[in-house]
Parts: C-alpha cells; sequence; structure tokens
C-alpha cells in the first residue's frame, strides 16, 4: 500500500504546484502491484443458473456463437480521446498506456487477472479516457479479446469517446429488457467488444447489486483475455465498490494537480488494501517525470 500512498502524495504535491501557477503536462503513470482473487457465489437462483449456459464449452466455440450473435459496428473512436488515433502526434501517450499494458501483464503473469475496473475518487478525473486506452492498447495485440464495458449508470459516457450508440447496453441488460447479445458491440476489428452504459437508470446500484451482473461477468470471462470495467467515482457512490467485489483488481485513476490528497485517500479506502492494482496518475507535470515521455490533449473536452 505504500506505493500507492506515494502515488497520491504525488498528485498532491502536482495540485500545489498548480496553484502555485507551474505548468501541468498530461501524463499517465501507473503505482502499485497488488490484486485479490475473485470471489464468486454459487448460490444462484433458477432463472440466473438458466442464463448460464454454454459456460463448460471450448473458448473459442464460445466466441465464434458470440460473434454470429452480436451486432459488428463501425465505431467512429473520437481522435480527441485516443492516443492511437494518431501515434505520430501522441506516441508518447501510446507508449505510457503500452507500458501499463506491461505492467498488468507482469501482474496476470504470477496471479489470475482478467477483470479490472477503473474508478476516481471524484468526477473529471479521466477515468474514462484511461479506461478507453487502456482497451485500445491491449487489443492492439494480435489475438486478444477485449471487452469493454460502461458501468457508470449514473452518468454513461464512454460511448461518446468510443463514437458508438449508447444503447441497448447494460442497464438494459440487468433491467431485463436486452440479452448480452443484443448489448455486445464488436468493433472492426473483430478483437475490441464494447458494452454501453445503456438506457437511463433509476435504481443503478440496485441493478448492479443483482446476481445477473455477476452472472453477465462469469459468462463473458472465459471468452475474452481482458475486461476493461469503467465505473463511477468512488465517494460520492458505492457502485465502484459493489463492482469491485466481481473484479480481480482495482485501478484508482487520480488527476494530478487537482485532486485532494485527504479526497483520494479517502476513496481509496473503500475498497480493500489487497483489491488494488495501483493509482493512474493523470496530467502529471512533465518535470516531475521521465522527460519528454509525456502526452497532450483537450482534457476540458473529454468525457468524464
Amino acid at each position: 500500500m505504500s506505493r500507492i500512498h506515494e502515488a497520491l502524495k504525488k498528485a498532491a504535491s502536482e495540485r500545489a504546484a498548480r496553484f502555485e501557477g507551474k505548468p501541468v503536462i498530461e501524463q499517465v503513470e501507473i503505482a502499485g502491484d497488488t490484486l485479490v482473487e475473485d470471489a464468486l457465489d454459487v448460490r444462484l437462483p433458477r432463472e440466473v443458473r438458466k442464463a448460464m449456459v454454454d459456460l463448460a464449452e471450448p473458448e473459442h466455440s464460445n466466441w465464434e456463437k458470440l460473434a454470429e450473435k452480436c451486432k459488428h459496428c463501425e465505431w467512429k473512436i473520437d481522435p480527441r480521446f485516443s492516443v492511437f488515433a494518431d501515434e505520430t502526434i501522441f506516441r508518447h501517450g501510446a507508449e505510457k498506456f503500452r507500458t501499463l499494458r506491461s505492467r498488468l501483464y507482469q501482474i496476470a503473469a504470477v496471479r489470475p487477472l482478467k477483470r479490472i475496473l477503473l474508478t476516481s475518487s471524484v468526477p473529471e478525473e479521466g477515468k474514462t479516457f484511461i479506461s478507453s486506452n487502456l482497451a485500445q492498447s491491449i487489443a492492439r495485440q494480435e489475438n486478444k479479446k477485449v471487452l469493454l464495458i460502461d458501468a457508470d449508470l449514473r452518468a454513461s459516457r464512454l460511448h461518446l469517446a468510443m463514437g458508438a450508440a449508447g444503447t441497448p447496453g447494460l442497464a438494459d441488460y440487468l433491467g431485463g429488457d436486452a440479452d448480452e447479445t443484443q448489448i455486445i458491440q464488436i468493433g472492426p476489428k473483430g478483437n475490441l467488444c464494447f458494452i454501453p452504459g445503456g438506457s437511463i437508470a433509476s435504481n443503478p446500484s440496485e441493478l448492479l447489486l443483482t446476481e445477473k451482473m455477476k452472472v453477465l461477468l462469469d459468462k463473458l470471462t472465459p471468452i475474452f483475455d481482458w475486461i476493461i470495467i469503467d465505473s463511477p467515482p468512488a465517494i460520492a457512490v458505492h457502485d465502484a465498490s459493489i463492482l469491485a467485489d466481481s473484479c480481480d483488481g482495482v485501478l484508482f485513476v487520480v488527476r494530478a494537480g487537482s485532486t485532494d490528497f485527504e479526497v483520494a485517500q479517502r476513496a481509496a479506502g473503500e475498497f480493500r488494501p489487497e483489491s488494488l492494482l495501483g493509482v493512474v496518475l493523470n496530467r502529471v507535470d512533465r518535470n516531475e517525470t521521465y522527460g519528454d515521455y509525456y502526452y497532450g490533449y483537450n482534457a476540458d473536452a473529454e468525457p468524464k
């Protein structure tokens, strides 16, 4: 937990620097290297067990069946929110996400790690940006299947960055208005899939607490190499901590130069220490990092 504490302290120092008028340039870093194993609830009602079909079949067979039934889309990923849209401009940003990807693979080499939850303490720290680009980074590897899920049912905006339809989505599935094949979008290259937030829900916490959310993740985990889940900020609501119990680990996003240290520390306290994979520092001062390894993007226009 000490490295995570140091990362949060660094974010606090960046915040102090901002108030002193020092320039802050966007960058991503990661600290921390722990994770928690999955906890599965096998006491499922009959209607839920009925939904868990085909789990015993080979993964490739499940993928082929899923790909046949799901909608294939031609997304128009917004270049303002993707460091991979033009690597001649954002090459250092793309490299930072490759580094983050490599860190996750290092953890996965010694412990089970497929379901990654991303959250922050408060809005506007860039967790949606990090989620989207991390998924794109992994999907650029050959034969790696990635599922990106917008689980911020209170303010789902990930579909805007992805240039994808916002409905039907996770809220529709959890509410019983759609099945998994209706909400999964398969991207143009075939290995990056996306589940948007879906229709506006009046009871997001209750929906995320249902057995259907666990069933969905359990059913899709054997099919994909990685599942990246974007969740709401941890301070205002408990949605992220609810989802964390069904994930292998949590990446905590902190906007350097903006996030208050006490607030970030309190938000991180919502999760078990062993579940925190690390802190992703967004918009780090170039002078505090590795020279030219930085990137810029229009953070004020970013979907939160």
